[in-house]
């Protein structure tokens, strides 16, 4: 089985940003226990702050992996583009979010992209990415 995990903006800076909200560990290591925690699994990890990116991203990805973890950050409230992509490719999709996002502010309840995954996670931590993998096998 192969999964990609796609990270947008600001995520790079997990570990350093509010960690109150998002924690004090790094994606990357964070990902390099995922792995060893489903060694079954092909794991793929991509970050960009840019939109047109991650869209890039999700439609090489969309047609060959069997799941996408994805965790678009400030463009999940933004970006119709990205929930286009989304619709538009055969693999299917987990939204993820580290918060719980509608513990936030108002502008953060909305997703664009909510209507083309497959499901949404958020508000467990970084443990919403394993969550997700999990998804795969039910």
């Amino acid at each position: 089985m192969k999964i990609a995990i796609i990270n947008g903006p600001n995520l790079n800076l997990l570990g350093k940003r509010e960690p109150e909200v998002y924690g004090s560990q790094t994606f990357e290591d964070y990902f390099a226990m995922l792995q060893k925690k489903f060694m079954n699994v092909e794991l793929y990890y991509f970050q960009s702050n840019i939109e047109g990116e991650l869209i890039s991203k999700i439609q090489e990805y969309g047609f060959s992996y069997d799941g996408i973890i994805l965790n678009a950050g400030a463009y999940t409230h933004t970006s119709v583009g990205i929930g286009d992509a989304m619709k538009a490719i055969t693999t299917p999709v987990i939204e993820v979010h580290i918060s719980n996002t509608y513990a936030r502010e108002s502008f953060r309840h909305q997703s664009y992209l909510s209507g083309n995954a497959k499901g949404v996670i958020l508000g467990f931590g970084l443990k919403s990415y394993e969550l997700a993998i999990q998804s795969f096998f039910l």
